[in-house]
C-alpha cells in the first residue's frame, strides 16, 4: 500500500524520536521534511513513492533561490538523506533518490575562543547580576554545554561538583566546582532562596520561578557581550573559551575530553589546530 507524503513525515519522526536523538535534532529534522513535503505536494505528487530525483533537485533549487546559504542547504541534504535511508531501510521505497545528491561547498569558521581581556570584560559587565554572573563563571570554569546549564537542578550542586545528568545523547558525568564557580553559585543561591523559587526545581529560574529557558540565556548573554564590546561570540564560545585555555594551559586531553562530555576524543583534538601557536601559563581552573 503507497504510504502518503505526510504518513511517511510522521513515521520519520516517531523514528527518531524512538533512537533518542536530541529533541533539537528532532525538531530540525521534522520541519526540514516538512518543507520537503510541502514543496513536492504541490505538484500534485501524494506519495513517497513518487519521489524522484528531479523534485528533490527542484527544492534544493528553489532553497537556493530563497537566498539559503549552502551551509543551510547542506543542513537540509543531511536531513533528506537520512530520511530516504530510513524509507528504504523500511521497506517502504525500494530505490532511493536522494543517495546521490552531493553537499555544497563552504567554508567551515573555526569556534571563537575568547581572549583572557575578553572573558574579563564579560565577567566586570555582568557581575552585578548575580544569576548570570553564575552562569557565565559555570560555562567558563565547566565548560558546560547550554542544554545541559539549563536543565540543571538544585540537586545537582554538590560541594565541589556539578552533577550533569545524561540527556539526549550525552553521557552523564560530574565535574569539579572550583573557587571561581562555586561563590558565583553561592552569592546567586542567596537570592535564588529569597525569589519565588517553589515552582521550580530549576536550578536557574526567572523572577517569577519558573525555569530560564535556552533562549532566555542566550538573549541575555548576547545582550552582555554587546556592553562588553565582544564582537561576533555566540554562548557556545564560553565551551570553546574553556576547552582552548585549558589545552594551552596543559590539561591532558583525555581528562579534558571526559571534563566536557565528548563522545570522541577526536573531537576534543580539534581544538589542538587553533591553539599550536598560542601559550599560556599552567593556571588552575580558579585563574581561567
Amino acid at each position: 500500500m503507497a504510504i502518503t507524503l505526510k504518513d511517511a513525515h510522521a513515521q520519520f519522526t516517531q523514528y527518531l524520536e524512538s533512537r533518542k536523538r536530541a529533541r533539537a535534532t528532532v525538531v530540525a529534522y521534522s520541519k526540514d521534511i516538512e518543507q520537503v513535503v510541502m514543496f513536492i505536494s504541490a505538484t500534485g505528487k501524494k506519495t513517497i513513492e513518487e519521489i524522484t530525483r528531479d523534485e528533490l533537485d527542484a527544492f534544493l533549487k528553489k532553497l537556493a533561490s530563497d537566498g539559503y546559504t549552502p551551509k543551510s542547504v547542506s543542513r537540509k541534504i543531511n536531513s533528506i538523506k537520512t530520511f530516504f535511508r530510513f524509507m528504504k531501510a523500511s521497506g517502504i521505497i525500494t530505490s532511493d533518490p536522494a543517495i546521490e545528491i552531493e553537499h555544497p561547498k563552504y567554508e567551515i569558521k573555526p569556534p571563537r575562543i575568547l581572549s583572557k581581556i575578553e572573558y574579563r570584560a564579560l565577567r566586570d559587565t555582568c557581575r552585578g547580576d548575580l544569576r548570570i554572573y553564575a552562569i557565565v563563571e559555570l560555562f567558563l570554569q565547566t565548560g558546560i554545554r547550554i542544554g545541559e546549564l539549563a536543565n540543571l537542578t538544585t540537586e545537582d550542586v554538590k560541594s565541589d561538583t556539578l552533577h550533569i545528568a545524561e540527556q539526549e545523547g550525552h553521557i552523564e558525568r560530574n565535574v569539579p566546582l572550583n573557587k571561581a564557580a562555586k561563590d558565583a553559585l553561592d552569592r546567586y543561591l542567596e537570592i535564588r532562596k529569597s525569589s519565588n523559587s517553589e515552582q521550580s526545581k530549576a536550578l536557574f529560574i526567572t523572577k517569577t520561578g519558573r525555569p530560564l529557558l535556552i533562549r532566555n540565556i542566550r538573549t541575555a548573554i548576547d545582550r552582555y557581550f554587546r556592553i562588553a564590546g565582544i564582537e561576533n561570540a555566540k554562548v557556545n564560545d564560553l565551551r570553546h573559551t574553556f576547552i582552548a585555555h585549558h589545552l594551552m594551559a596543559g590539561t591532558p586531553i583525555t581528562t579534558l575530553s571526559k571534563l566536557v562530555g565528548h563522545k570522541r576524543l577526536s573531537t576534543t583534538e580539534r581544538y589542538l589546530e587553533l591553539i599550536k601557536d598560542q601559550k599560556t601559563d599552567n593556571v588552575k581552573l580558579d585563574e581561567l
